[in-house]
């Protein structure tokens, strides 16, 4: 397949995180002794997807999903392996990066629309559909840094979603704020489905993925276990946590 195809293409991606045991000692720290374990979330992923293919990631907790994720939205850096990526990515994992807490929810749409590679003038002609989308009304004009938690997951989303991405990232345990905000956040994603744009979900609900996602990797303890056709793979992936009684 011509890389000219393709919306994404990971070589060799492997993730690697350091955790380091104990409060070290004096001594630990002058010479360097302190206990270290070394985690490979992620282990030689090489995965190739289309232009507008809509790939479901499934597998146990740990297995490296969310790693994946951020790796192709740029949010993390894999420790080895390239990734090459055409189009303009939305990810809808950590809606709280890239905005900045001295700034308005205003000033934050266009500094946080711009690191998404949207252009001022998009982002002006979008601009009063994020903030309505978002539903923060007189709170748009506050810094960011006097947001809850959810008033920044609304905001997050809302630029996200109306930047208008070639391929859109989602990860399930993402929470958006109420029922009602939930319900046209569900709504944007399902328009996104239907159009010709690269979608990635992540999601422990199979039936949710087998409806929306042509094909489908699993992933266990870091390295893609399977992938194939959505029903396939699904259904490998149910009898196994059924024969082992993970369910």
């Amino acid at each position: 397949m011509s890389d000219h195809q393709l919306a994404i293409k990971l070589s060799n991606i492997s993730k690697k995180y350091i955790l380091h045991h104990e409060k070290p000692t004096l001594v630990e720290n002058i010479f360097s002794f302190r206990r270290k374990e070394e985690i490979w979330a992620l282990k030689d992923i090489n995965l190739e997807i289309k232009k507008g293919e809509k790939i479901g990631i499934i597998g146990d907790n740990g297995s490296g999903k969310t790693t994946l994720l951020k790796i192709i939205s740029g949010i993390t850096i894999p420790t080895t392996g390239k990734i090459e990526i055409n189009g303009r990515v939305a990810g809808l994992i950590d809606l709280e990066a890239g905005f900045h807490p001295e700034l308005t929810g205003e000033e934050n749409i266009f500094f946080n629309g711009m690191l998404l590679g949207m252009s001022r003038e998009e982002i002006k002609k979008r601009f009063k559909h994020i903030i309505n989308f978002s539903g923060l009304g007189k709170f748009i004009d506050t810094p960011f840094y006097t947001y809850s938690s959810g008033m920044a997951l609304r905001l997050g989303f809302s630029i996200a979603i109306h930047s208008n991405p070639d391929i859109l990232l989602i990860d399930e345990v993402l929470a958006v704020g109420d029922q009602e905000f939930g319900n046209k956040c569900l709504q944007k994603m399902q328009e996104f489905f239907r159009k010709k744009g690269t979608i990635v979900f992540v999601s422990h609900h199979l039936e949710t993925i087998a409806k929306f996602c042509n094909k489908v990797a699993l992933l266990e303890r870091g390295g893609i276990k399977m992938i194939g056709e959505s029903k396939k793979v699904i259904e490998s992936y149910y009898f196994r946590r059924l024969s082992s009684n993970t369910f």
